[in-house]
C-alpha cells in the first residue's frame, strides 16, 4: 500500500490516512499516559476529598457531554462511516459509563470502567488501530481523549481513592461485557461492521494474533479474559480480608476503607455517599 509522510509521522494511505502503531504520536501519547497517571494517583490522595470529587464531577460532565456529541458528528452525513460510527465498541460503551463514574461515583460504573477500562480499552492504546476520515486533529484528539480516560479514570478511582473490585463486581463486570458483545455482534451481522473485533481481527498487530483464527480467537479471548479479571481482583480480596475493608455499595461491587462499616459508621473521615 503507498505511503505519505506527513509531519514526521507516516501515514498508510487511506480517506485521509493512518496512524501507526508505535510511531512518534503513539509513543508520545503512551509517555503522557505514564506520567499523567503517576501525578493524579498522587492527586487525589492528597487533595481534600471534597476537592477531588468536584474536580471529579465536572471532568465527567466534560466527557459525557463531548460523548454525546461525538456521537452526533458521527451520525452526520460528512462523517458517517457504517464501520465506524454506531457507537458499538466497549470503548464506546466507555464513553459513557466513565464519565458516570466520574459524576456519580456509582459502584456499577466504576466496576465496569475499572474491568473493561484496564483491558479491553487498554488493547486500543497499545495497539491502536486509527484511522482518519475527515479531520486528522479531530479524530485523533478524539480517539486519545475516549481510550486515555478510559484508563486514567479507573486508575484514579482505584489508586487514588480506594475503590477495589469485589468477587461480585468481577463477576457484574464479565456479565455487562458478554451482554454487549452479543450486541455489538448482532450489529455486525446486521451492517457487515466489526465493531468490537468481533467477527474479524483488526489489520494492525494485536494480541488477537496470538489466540488463533476467528471465530476461535472468541472463546480463547472469553477464557482469557475470565482469568485476567480474576488475577485482577484477588490480590485487592486477599488484601481487604486481611485490613477487614468494608464493602462500599449495596450490591457490594466494590470494597473501599472508610466506607461504613456494619454499624454505618464510617471508618475513615471520609467516604462518598454510597451508592
Amino acid at each position: 500500500m503507498p505511503q505519505i509522510e506527513t509531519g514526521g509521522v507516516l501515514l498508510l494511505e487511506g480517506p485521509l490516512g493512518h496512524m501507526p502503531a508505535y510511531g512518534t504520536a503513539h509513543l508520545s501519547v503512551l509517555t503522557f499516559l505514564v506520567l499523567a497517571a503517576v501525578v493524579l494517583v498522587a492527586w487525589a490522595r492528597r487533595t481534600e476529598p471534597e476537592r477531588v470529587d468536584r474536580t471529579l464531577r465536572i471532568t465527567g460532565w466534560v466527557l459525557l457531554v463531548n460523548a454525546v456529541a461525538w456521537t452526533a458528528w458521527g451520525a452526520m452525513p460528512w462523517a458517517w462511516n457504517i464501520d465506524e460510527s454506531l457507537p458499538l465498541h466497549f470503548s464506546d460503551a466507555l464513553r459513557i459509563i466513565v464519565p458516570i463514574a466520574l459524576i456519580t461515583q456509582a459502584r456499577w460504573a466504576i466496576v465496569i470502567s475499572y474491568f473493561w477500562g484496564l483491558t479491553l480499552n487498554l488493547q486500543s492504546v497499545l495497539t491502536p488501530d486509527v484511522n482518519y476520515f475527515v479531520s486528522v486533529p479531530l479524530e485523533f484528539t478524539e480517539y486519545w481523549g475516549a481510550h486515555l480516560s478510559a484508563v486514567l479514570a479507573p486508575i484514579v478511582l482505584t489508586w487514588g481513592l480506594g475503590y477495589r473490585p469485589t468477587w461480585r463486581g468481577y463477576r457484574a463486570a464479565y456479565a455487562a461485557a458478554v451482554a454487549w458483545a452479543a450486541i455489538a455482534f448482532t450489529g455486525n451481522a446486521l451492517t457487515g461492521s466489526n465493531y468490537g473485533y468481533l467477527n474479524r481481527a483488526p489489520a494492525g498487530p494485536s494480541v488477537l494474533d496470538m489466540m488463533g483464527p476467528w471465530p476461535q480467537y472468541l472463546l480463547v479471548e472469553a477464557v482469557v479474559i475470565a482469568v485476567v479479571w480474576a488475577l485482577m481482583t484477588w490480590p485487592w480480596i486477599r488484601r481487604d480480608r486481611r485490613l477487614g475493608t468494608p464493602v462500599s455499595g449495596r450490591r457490594a461491587l466494590l470494597r473501599r476503607p472508610g466506607a461504613p462499616d456494619a454499624t454505618g459508621v464510617a471508618r475513615a473521615p471520609y467516604d462518598a455517599e454510597a451508592r
